[in-house]
């Protein structure tokens, strides 16, 4: 394992990151946590590789709150790709009613 960073899935909306910190701080120094709120999941960093490692191999597919969590090196993100947004469907009138924008004077 190259990175630190630990990606912490399937976790319980109600928990605090002082629990999390708490669990991972058995296997080594816990820089940050953080919960994305109302998403079930949540990154670690530990101290070092080695440390992150040991967390990984000792929690991942352990019952924390009630859920099994899933726990991987955490992946850098990606950039989101830009969806084509340009005209060519049907349906958009712009709000000016049928036939749009046409004078009749």
């Amino acid at each position: 394992m190259e990175g630190k960073r630990l990606y912490v899935g399937n976790l319980t909306y109600s928990v605090k990151e002082d629990q999390l910190k708490d669990l991972f701080s058995q296997y080594g120094d816990v820089v940050s946590v953080k919960i994305i709120e109302q998403k079930g999941f949540g990154f670690v960093e530990m101290g070092t590789s080695e440390e992150a490692q040991a967390a990984m191999d000792a929690l991942n597919q352990t019952v924390f709150e009630g859920r099994t969590m899933r726990i991987d090196e955490a992946r850098p993100m990606q950039p989101r790709r830009e969806f084509d947004r340009g005209s060519g469907g049907g349906g958009y009138n712009r709000g000016r009613g049928y036939g749009g924008g046409r004078n009749y004077s």
